[in-house]
């Protein structure tokens, strides 16, 4: 059974903006850098694209077979409370790093497919990493750097309590090292759905104990976290400030073909799967879930 799936990044429900999660005022002995490529959250199929390409090709150099399933945009990229971070170089506007960000407002976490959170961090605003990839070598680094704090100064945005991630090894020590504990110590490694069932370490971080916690620890990373300007990273959404409704027909126009394409790619290329997988449910599930945090 062909089963539509209807997506659109201008027509979905972003995260709430909160008064009191507002990205407070500048330190003011801050200082302003400027970086070589710009983070913002993806607004338009172009930068869509761009971000799949870039997640797909840093899948491809440490789980090439899961990345085989990442070629094309997934149906949770569009989804309500969801927003995807893109790195683009200044110099050409290459991509070079991503970040998905799901927020429970809407719907409980990705990781939620698999672990049941406790009850006093799932009543709490959460928003969950995923779907991280960044290009290779020392830029890849200072892009994922960048991305850690554009999905810091989102969940300020957005009045985020908890950022939620599950990393595989090694990639959860880096999390460690930014202070995120177990949610569970002591379970170790748990085999996610949405991630191709590979086994990740579930944990979280506290938004507002987290200068503090920073300071008291003299974390290296403090003084680019919180005294540090960056005005490259934007992490208001790409959608209209404007109610739907008194959008411009014509971007509307725009907007409406945008997302007809986009679902008729997708519809093509999991008839394409189904044919050479035998329609097999395991091949739909690729298309329709999720993906792995790291």
């Amino acid at each position: 059974m062909n089963t539509q799936i209807s997506i659109s990044l201008a027509q979905r429900q972003s995260p709430t903006v909160r008064e009191s999660g507002s990205i407070p005022y500048p330190d003011p002995e801050s200082v302003e850098e400027l970086l070589p490529f710009t983070v913002s959250v993806v607004g338009d199929q172009g930068q869509l694209s761009k971000a799949v390409q870039i997640r797909h090709a840093a899948y491809a150099r440490h789980v090439p077979v899961f990345a085989e399933s990442l070629r094309a945009p997934e149906s949770t990229d569009c989804e309500d409370g969801v927003v995807v971070l893109l790195a683009e170089s200044k110099l050409d506007g290459s991509p070079l790093g991503t970040m998905r960000i799901q927020t429970n407002e809407f719907s409980p976490l990705s990781v939620e497919q698999s672990v049941d959170l406790p009850r006093w961090l799932r009543e709490r605003p959460l928003a969950e990493a995923t779907r991280l990839g960044v290009t290779d070598g020392h830029m890849g680094r200072v892009v994922k750097t960048v991305l850690f704090k554009a999905f810091y100064q989102y969940c300020l945005h957005t009045g985020i309590e908890w950022m939620v991630i599950a990393g595989r090894s090694p990639i959860d020590r880096q999390y460690e090292r930014l202070l995120f504990d177990d949610v569970y110590p002591g379970m170790g490694y748990v085999p996610l759905r949405h991630a191709n069932n590979m086994p990740h370490r579930i944990m979280s971080f506290e938004l507002a104990s987290a200068r503090a916690r920073w300071t008291q620890a003299r974390h290296p990373l403090l003084g680019f976290m919180c005294h540090t300007e960056h005005p490259d990273i934007s992490v208001t959404s790409g959608r209209p400030s404007v109610p739907r409704q008194f959008a411009l027909p014509q971007f509307a126009a725009a907007v409406s073909d945008w997302r007809l394409n986009l679902v008729a790619d997708l519809s093509e290329r999991r008839e394409a799967d189904g044919r050479t997988q035998g329609g097999s449910q395991t091949a739909r599930r690729v298309i329709l879930r999720g993906g792995e945090s790291g």
